[in-house]
């Protein structure tokens, strides 16, 4: 299973025009393949929308997305209002789980780590030995590594009731003291945003 995140930044005070025109056009493309996720930032870069798409593999992809240019109607209109986009495809951490329906919570922090190249293995060992703790705490939406598009990525996506919820478990992750894994000495960047799962999420 690999999943398909797309990132697009968008002028300010279109996303929901942008929202909108998905919603529209989900149900023809949904009986292609479903929609793993589809959030709008709070925090963090704003005016930007990311979408989350399981596939079983590469190869299905491909042809889902060779079907899918084949609608009416998809991708939806929204060249006019864009800044940038972006595409990563990522594989799943051995302890993350299936991206399916579920209902989790109201804000989500997508966390993007870049490390250094060759340490993604090592970085896997270190979060095993923590990670069955840290999820006694709150679910994880999902853990994966890039495999094409910003290559050495590390995202992962945890949801919370609401900013409160997200505050309280993370001090007490830290003072029992089995958050966050030790992997700075294989990290190069940090990036992080907080966003809301449209109604018509799948994860949300």
């Amino acid at each position: 299973m690999i999943a398909e995140m797309q990132s697009i930044l968008l002028r300010p005070k279109f996303a929901k025009l942008v929202e909108q025109r998905f919603e529209q056009a989900l149900p023809a493309r949904s009986k292609l393949s479903p929609l793993g996720g589809f959030w709008h930032t709070d925090v963090g870069t704003l005016n930007q929308i990311i979408l989350l798409w399981p596939y079983a593999s590469l190869a299905e992809r491909e042809r889902i997305h060779s079907e899918a240019s084949a609608l009416p109607n998809w991708p939806p209109d929204y060249g006019d209002y864009c800044v940038t986009e972006e595409t990563t495809i990522l594989k799943p951490a051995p302890f993350s789980p299936p991206i399916e329906p579920r209902k989790l919570g109201n804000l989500y922090e997508i966390r993007n780590y870049t490390f250094r190249q060759g340490t993604i293995p090592k970085v896997i060992e270190r979060w095993n030995l923590v990670i069955a703790e840290r999820l006694k705490l709150s679910p994880l939406a999902g853990c994966w590594y890039s495999d094409t598009g910003p290559m050495h990525h590390w995202v992962h996506i945890w949801p919370y009731a609401d900013a409160a919820a997200r505050e309280c478990i993370r001090a007490e992750a830290v003072a029992k003291g089995i958050w966050p894994p030790d992997t700075t000495e294989f990290m190069l960047k940090m990036e992080n945003s907080l966003a809301v799962p449209t109604a018509f999420s799948p994860l949300r």
